[in-house]
Order: C-alpha cells, then structure tokens, then sequence
C-alpha cells in the first residue's frame, strides 16, 4: 500500500501549477508581443529606438545595474555586520532593512525628494559643494539604491547565519590573512547569495516607477526613466507604441537576469567542486 502523501500527486501539483502561471505570467506577457506585433517592422523598430526613448533605456538600464552593483557592496556589509557583531540598535537597524519593503514607493519618493532638494536636509550641504542630486540622474540612482537594498540583505544573511565559524579560524590557523580568507573561503560560498540579491535588486529597479518618479524630476533626455515613457504612451493612448517599448523591457531585463542566473549556476558548480575537492 502506498504511502498517503500530504500533498496532491504530481499531475494535479503541475497541472494547477502550470494553469496559475499561465494566467499570472504567461498570458500578460504574451499580450504585450501581441500588440506590439500590431505595429509592423518600420513602426515598432521607430517606437522603440526614438531618441527620447532610448535615453530613457542607458539611464533606466545603467542606474538599475549600478544601484544593483552598490546594494551587492553594502548589503553584504550591512548583513555580515548584523550576523556577527552585536551593537546598541542592533534590532532597530534589522528592522529598517525591510522599511523599503514596506513604505509605499510614492512615500519614499517623496521623502527622498524633501531630503535631496536643495531646500532639503541633505541637498542644502551637497548643492554648495556642487552635488546636486534632485531632479538628476543621480537622484534616480540614490532612489533605486534604497529601494533595492533589502534584496541583496535578506538573500546573505541566512547564508551568513549558517556559515561556520570554524572554516575562518582553520583558514587563520593554516596562515591566511583576513582578505585571503574572505576571498578564497567566505567569498564562494556567498556568491550564489549575492548573486541573487544582485539579480532581485536588477530586477525591482529596472520597473520601479513610484519612488522614482518625483526626485528624478523628468527632464526629457535627461532623468526620464522608460517606465515613465510607457506610462506617457498610455496617456495620449499610443497602446501599440507603449507595449513596444514594454518589449524591449522584458527583453533586455530577461537576457540580463538569464546572464545571472547563468553566472550564479556556474558559482554553485565551482563552490560544489571545490567542497568536493
């Protein structure tokens, strides 16, 4: 007599797995090709590479990798500091991590906007010093940096807490310095993680819309994001050009996360041989 499983069989588990994907994934996007499709070669390949438009791709592309790039940074600092080190605020700074997550993002665009303006707390000393940071690329990069950085947090820290002390102190004992430790021992073992939270980071930024919106101050050529270019398609009811621009979005965006997802397969094959080894 089998076994009674809690869970239902396989075919039902990928049946109504596959019927939710479907209908929460798949068929959105598929609807996006589709009526972008409307458009033809000439008009779409217009749509989609007009100049307002693809300086709207370098800064929402460039700002989303770098602002990933620095979360990868001082998230993996913020999470090793809170796993090993114990300081008065330890709880409070544990729970701020994850105010991004849930602060509404026209709020936190909000807030930034009022400390970064040259009226504001922060903009009022950086301004004289010839940093300004509202209503500029970089205000958009300072806005996807906080909204991202709990992605690259949450992803370490487990890691981080079931790390073994021991492996760092066999590495001290055999001679090898702090850097050549973290380096050749610590650092492989975190690079699945980091690589994750790099890869979530991306991928929250590359669409963020509401935190970004209000401190980017929308200056054609200059801080238009292409969320915002969607969203002006939508508004003068250019559907077709609107899901064009949505397409090349995905694209890219998949591509990319597809390029991480591959580097972070390759890091858990390296760390699993050199386990083995």
């Amino acid at each position: 007599m089998l076994p009674r499983r809690v869970l239902p069989g396989f075919g039902l588990s990928a049946g109504t797995t596959l019927a939710y994907l479907s209908l929460i994934v798949l068929v959105p996007l598929s609807a996006v090709f589709l009526k972008s499709s409307t458009l033809g070669a000439a008009a779409f390949w217009d749509a989609v590479t007009a100049p307002r438009v693809l300086a709207s791709y370098r800064l929402s592309f460039g700002a989303a990798l770098l602002a990933a790039a620095i979360n990868a940074v001082f998230g993996l600092m913020l999470a090793w500091s809170l796993v090993r080190y114990e300081f008065p605020g330890k709880r409070l700074v544990d729970a701020l991590v994850d105010l991004p997550f849930a602060l509404p993002t026209a709020v936190a665009g909000i807030a930034l906007t009022a400390l970064y303006a040259g009226n504001g707390w922060f903009g009022a000393v950086l301004e004289p010093l010839g940093l300004k940071v509202a209503f500029q690329p970089l205000g958009v990069l300072v806005a996807l940096v906080f909204i991202g950085l709990p992605f690259v947090v949450r992803t370490v820290q487990p890691v981080l807490e079931d790390l073994e002390t021991e492996l760092e102190e066999a590495a001290a004992s055999l001679g090898a310095r702090r850097w050549q430790t973290f380096r050749r021992v610590i650092l492989p073992i975190l690079l699945p993680a980091l690589l994750t939270g790099f890869a979530l980071a991306f991928a929250r930024a590359v669409g963020e819309y509401g935190s970004v919106i209000f401190i980017a101050g929308n200056i054609p050529m200059v801080s238009e994001i292409t969320p915002l270019m969607i969203i002006t398609k939508l508004e003068q009811y250019d559907y077709a050009g609107a899901t064009a621009i949505a397409t090349v979005m995905l694209v890219f965006s998949f591509a990319l996360l597809l390029l991480i997802n591959g580097l972070q397969a390759w890091s858990q094959r390296r760390g699993s041989r050199g386990t083995g080894a």
